[in-house]
């Protein structure tokens, strides 16, 4: 249990708060690990299983099924949480260039989610911003926000 404990504190601990500096090829974040250690925490590494007895292999299994379940309620409902609902209606204040954006991936845990910048705004008819473009360190893409 405490295994998984120490996993999901690496997560939370993990989430950026604010960029470091204005510079668009910067991508390094102020976490609330810089509160606790001074620097970023980083996820805990997994171990390999192969050699391991049955017994404990089934308790490391229990305890990585507990952490993937824990990813997907962040995902669902902390990180939703965090987008504005009426987000046709109005443009939200996040929304500027420059400003460092978490980029969700299905394959990866959160606290391995790509950092990217924001790089221009796209309005429609109504002036009102539904797609972003962002750059992170390998790729230039569009978002629908």
């Amino acid at each position: 249990m405490s295994t998984f404990l120490a996993q999901v504190e690496a997560c939370l601990n993990s989430r950026p708060l604010q960029a470091m500096s204005d510079d668009p090829d910067d991508f390094t974040t102020l976490t609330p690990g810089h509160f606790l250690i001074g620097s970023p925490l980083n996820a805990i590494p997994k171990t390999a299983l192969d050699d391991t007895a049955v017994t404990r292999l089934n308790r490391w299994r229990h305890v990585q099924l507990m952490r993937d379940h824990f990813w997907q309620r962040w995902a669902r409902e902390y990180i939703q949480s965090l987008a504005s609902r009426p987000k046709w209606l109005k443009s939200s204040p996040a929304q500027e260039i420059g400003a460092l954006c978490l980029i969700k991936s299905e394959t990866a845990p959160p606290t391995r989610w790509p950092l990217a910048r924001i790089t221009s705004l796209h309005p429609g008819d109504d002036g009102i911003v539904r797609v972003i473009a962002v750059r992170d360190r390998s790729i230039d893409q569009c978002f629908y926000v």
